[in-house]
């Protein structure tokens, strides 16, 4: 394969990964600190503490929260790349969050739409999270193969 097939490869991927993550406002979790979520703590990321992982970019509140996500980034990225786990289990489809909605389950940090009347936290709990969970993996693993 000549330099540029394998650029073309590596463009491809790069895009597709992106592609499965919200980055509204540049970032998953749309800047906010995905670490900081794991201490029941809603912080915003400062643009001195980022991190690329996957293709994308991460921020964080702290020095120390940069480096435990560096240690073990999977832990902490959200499921499904960040969008509504709710939207995702319920419809299928990406939608965007209110950072500041938020579950973590099983050691996985999910997030939720919450605005104009809209809590899907409330909903994905009160309709059954386990039941949604597993529908909303199922639904992730169809968005990816279309990509």
């Amino acid at each position: 394969m000549n330099k540029i097939g394998f650029l073309i490869i590596l463009i491809s991927f790069s895009a597709f990964g992106q592609d499965n993550y919200n980055l509204k406002k540049g970032f998953v979790a749309e800047g906010y600190d995905v670490v900081s979520y794991f201490n029941n703590k809603v912080e915003k990321g400062d643009k001195k503490f980022v991190a690329n992982y996957d293709g994308v970019k991460f921020k964080f509140s702290s020095k120390e929260h940069l480096e435990t996500f560096k240690k073990s980034p999977k832990k902490y990225v959200p499921a499904y790349g960040g969008y509504c786990a709710y939207a995702i289990g319920v419809k299928g489809e990406k939608v965007s969050i209110d950072p500041k909605t938020f579950e973590i389950r099983e050691g996985k940090l999910y997030l939720f739409y919450n605005s104009w009347g809209t809590n899907t936290l409330e909903l994905w709990q009160k309709e059954g999270a386990e039941q949604l969970k597993a529908k909303a993996d199922k639904n992730w693993l169809n968005i990816n193969k279309k990509g």
